[in-house]
Order: structure tokens, then C-alpha cells, then sequence
């Protein structure tokens, strides 16, 4: 089975495609030959998700499925949220949004944090969701070269390094990504599409 992942974030795709396996097949946007820069105007990570998804059905009538993810800081009052992507502002790279979040962490005690991904699958023009999260704290400066985003600056509860420090299988056995790709899997395999 084919399913097409509205993303334009090559790490995602990379992420989820290592996760599936073989599971059933994932068609990238440009694959797709969709180059279109996909809305993401939602107030939480479900809307969001379901607008990239609809707006690649709507276009392309295909199932499909989109992500959208988001970190949550306690002393943050859970900034920076659902605008995790464009925190330091628009068109601003990763490193921008760290060092901002770094910056706004600066002598905080409670460093408690948590990674949200939520999924939104549209397949045979109906909806379904998927969720994963994991807890975790926000180090104090960056350690580790691997991953993206955030992932240098997350140690995950029960795990001695951040996400950058870890293997790419390391991290997609227990990340937020991971959990709410495995509930994807599982939804599909329930359905009996996947054989």
C-alpha cells in the first residue's frame, strides 16, 4: 500500500520511513510532483496536522497522512508549542529556535518538558488521528550532532543523552515520532490494508 506523507521536511521523511519499514510504501510530496508550500495556520498540533493532510487529498485525491510536532516547556507555559518550527520567527532555522528556547531557559530550575507528534491520516476521505509523547527535560546547552530540531537540547526521561546524542535507532525506537508512527502502523494493520 502506498501513502503519501505531506511533508517537505526531508528528516521527517527520513524519520518515518525508517520507522515504517516495509510496512506499506510512503510517497514523498515530490514524488508526488507537489511543490506547493502547504498551509499550517492551525492553534494545535491536530489542526495542523489535518490541514496539510487535506490540502494534499483535496489536491491529489490519494491517502495520505501529515504530522505536525511540537515541544512543550513547563516554565514556558508550554512554549514554544505548536510553534515549535518557527519559534525565533519566520524562515528562521533550528539553531535559531534552540538558542532562543536556551535564552528563555536561563536559570530556570524546572527544566520538565515533553515532545508531542499528532498524526492525521485521511484514508477513503475519512480522518483518523494518532498521537505520541514522550517526557523529558531541556539541558542547559546543546550536546550531541545528530537528529534535528530540538534534539540536542531534549534528554528524554530515563535516558542519560539527548536525542542528538543517541543512534537514528536509538531515537526512533522511543521517540514521540515513533510512538504515534507505531499507532499509524498498528491502525492499518487492524484494518487488515496492510497484509
Amino acid at each position: 500500500m502506498e501513502l503519501v506523507f505531506a511533508t517537505n521536511n526531508a528528516h521527517k521523511l527520513n524519520e518515518v520511513r525508517a520507522i515504517a519499514g516495509t510496512r506499506f510504501s510512503i510517497i514523498s510530496l515530490k514524488e508526488l510532483g507537489c511543490f506547493d508550500e502547504i498551509p499550517e495556520t492551525g492553534d494545535t498540533l491536530m489542526e495542523n496536522a489535518l490541514q496539510k493532510a487535506q490540502f494534499v487529498h483535496n489536491k491529489f485525491h490519494c491517502n495520505c497522512f501529515a504530522d505536525d510536532t511540537g515541544l512543550e516547556i513547563e516554565a514556558l507555559n508550554g512554549r514554544p508549542g505548536v510553534y515549535s518550527a518557527r519559534y525565533a520567527g519566520e524562515h528562521c532555522s533550528f539553531q535559531d529556535n534552540m538558542k532562543k528556547v536556551l535564552l528563555e531557559m536561563n536559570g530556570a530550575t524546572n527544566r520538565k518538558a515533553c515532545f508531542k507528534t499528532v498524526i492525521a491520516l485521511i484514508l477513503d476521505g475519512k480522518n483518523y488521528f494518532f498521537e505520541g509523547k514522550i517526557g523529558g527535560e531541556i539541558m542547559e546547552e546543546e550536546k550531541g550532532t545528530s537528529g534535528f530540531g530540538y534534539d540536542p537540547v531534549f534528554k528524554p526521561l530515563g535516558y542519560d543523552k539527548t536525542f542528538a546524542e543517541m543512534t537514528e535507532a536509538e531515537k526512533n525506537n522511543i521517540s514521540h515520532r515513533a510512538l504515534a508512527t507505531k499507532e499509524l502502523n498498528d491502525f492499518l494493520q487492524t484494518c487488515n490494508i496492510l497484509k
